[in-house]
């Protein structure tokens, strides 16, 4: 069953039933396991324990968790390379494209984070890219060019979906006493707050570009043009 937070976005629920091959993922049938000893299946966890003392289920529970937000971050990380790729217009080239340029680089590390941990939990992540979309629960926008509003907002969704669903999971950590767990992901939790925070000011009505109307209407953008206050209150 879906809930809804106060935003109206949809939070599903984890995938924890998609573990070992499946004949439908990508990535999971090919002629490699013919030439290459398996260890350990997909999405599964060691039985045997990984150096952590947490039971089984609980590194499994939390492993498939985890590895849902590693495949998001990758998702995240592909739509944000576009769109850092194609900013264009005068608010966008220049302090936008550092902007974006800095959130695939905490991506990047978001990644790698979750990733270690998953592995430390003796979970197998998903690394197939095909594999990791059809597994996150964000969605890459479809292919083309479009507004730099309309990719602002799309990473906004991004970013608030992916808020949500780790707080779902830092909650069911703390009931698992997973603390490693949550440590991980409080500290990446509060950098896609502030992601979010980057993008939803981004996105607010206000701005210092004019536009060209001032080549048009003979002023030439001269601030003597309109009146200035010179009796500022105190």
């Amino acid at each position: 069953m879906e809930t809804h937070d106060n935003q109206g976005f949809s939070h599903q629920e984890f995938k924890l039933d998609k573990t070992g091959f499946n004949q439908a993922m990508p990535g999971h049938i090919s002629n490699h396991p013919n030439d290459m000893i398996l260890r350990q299946q997909p999405r599964t966890v060691r039985k045997e324990g990984s150096g952590i003392s947490l039971p089984e289920e609980t590194r499994l529970e939390m492993g498939l968790m985890l590895d849902e937000h590693l495949c998001a971050l990758n998702v995240a990380l592909h739509q944000y390379t576009k769109h850092h790729w194609l900013t264009e217009g005068a608010e966008s080239f220049g302090s936008l494209h550092h902007i974006l340029d800095e959130h695939v680089d905490v991506t990047k590390k978001h990644i790698d984070d979750v990733g270690e941990r998953v592995a430390r939990l003796g979970v197998v992540p998903t690394a197939h890219p095909v594999t990791q979309h059809e597994i996150s629960y964000i969605k890459h926008e479809v292919e083309g060019r479009y507004t730099m509003r309309d990719y602002l907002r799309n990473d906004l969704e991004h970013e608030l979906k992916i808020q949500g669903m780790m707080r779902k999971t830092i909650s069911r950590a703390h009931q698992l006493n997973d603390f490693g767990t949550v440590q991980v992901l409080e500290e990446i939790l509060l950098k896609r707050e502030d992601f979010g925070y980057h993008i939803w000011s981004l996105l607010e009505d206000d701005t210092l570009v004019r536009g060209m109307g001032h080549l048009l209407d003979g002023e030439n953008d001269i601030a003597s043009t309109r009146h200035l206050n010179n009796h500022l209150e105190q």
